[in-house]
Parts: structure tokens; sequence; C-alpha cells
């Protein structure tokens, strides 16, 4: 179920109680970006270009759809891919590609990595006990005799 309701916008995150409207996920039809979403249509031309960025629509019937502009592009991508994987689709936002090619590369490193013949504990070596004191510097005064 996706909740929603009106909430004032510097009170954070409202109890789920207070959301007295819902939505099933399963009855979500589309999701819409952009200046596809019916919001950004019937105010055409009164945009700016960041608002036409952020802004989103959930479509749930005909003619009824939940309509959205993300504070920033972090919370529009956030929302976008979620709403996609709920909807069994492909996520595609610039922040799941940069996240994505961050983990690619991790895995090319360790694979680069020579680990043939090396055998990977299956759990964290003890740590050992501290040291009796932490003075690790050696005394050049003294001279040695």
């Amino acid at each position: 179920m996706l909740h929603y309701g009106d909430a004032e916008e510097d009170t954070g995150v409202p109890p789920i109680e207070t959301l007295q409207k819902k939505i099933p996920v399963a009855d979500i039809k589309g999701l819409l970006t952009g200046k596809d979403c019916p919001h950004m249509k019937e105010n055409k031309g009164k945009q700016t270009k960041e608002q036409l960025d952020l802004a989103f629509s959930i479509t749930y019937d005909v003619e009824d759809s939940l309509n959205f502009i993300a504070p920033s592009r972090t919370d529009f991508c956030l929302w976008t891919d979620g709403l996609s994987v709920l909807l069994g689709r492909e996520m595609s936002s610039e922040s799941m590609r940069s996240e994505l090619e961050i983990l690619l590369s991790m895995e090319i490193k360790l694979r680069l990595l020579d680990l043939e013949n090396v055998q990977i504990p299956e759990t964290a070596p003890v740590v050992p006990k501290p040291p009796s004191n932490y003075n690790f510097c050696y005394d050049l005064s003294q001279t040695e005799q």
C-alpha cells in the first residue's frame, strides 16, 4: 500500500495514522515523469525547467493520478527508482547508473587482485588484547653503552 495525504512542509515524516488515503501498489498503472505528467501539462509554460525535471506522477486510474515535484534530484531518483522496482520495471535514474558503475569498478578491481590459492576465512580473526602501554617511540637521547 502507498499511504498519502496532506501534511505541513516542515513537520518531518507524518505518522502513518494521519495518512488516511491509500493506493494498493498492484493498482498503480504507470509512472510518468517530466512533461508527460498531468500537472505539468496543465501548467504548461508556468513551470521552470527545474520543476519539470523533478516532476513525476503515479497513475492508478484512467483519470486519477498522484502528482509530485521532488525537493531535489536525489529524492526524485529515489522515488522513481523505488516505484519502478515496485512496478517490476528497470531503474533508470542517473544515480542508479553511477552507483552501478561504482559497484562494477569495485568488482573489476577485486577480480584483478591475485587471490589464487588464498584462503579467505569465513569468520573475522580474533582481535588481540591491547598493549600494556602505548609508548611506541624509541628514546634516542639514551646512548647505548
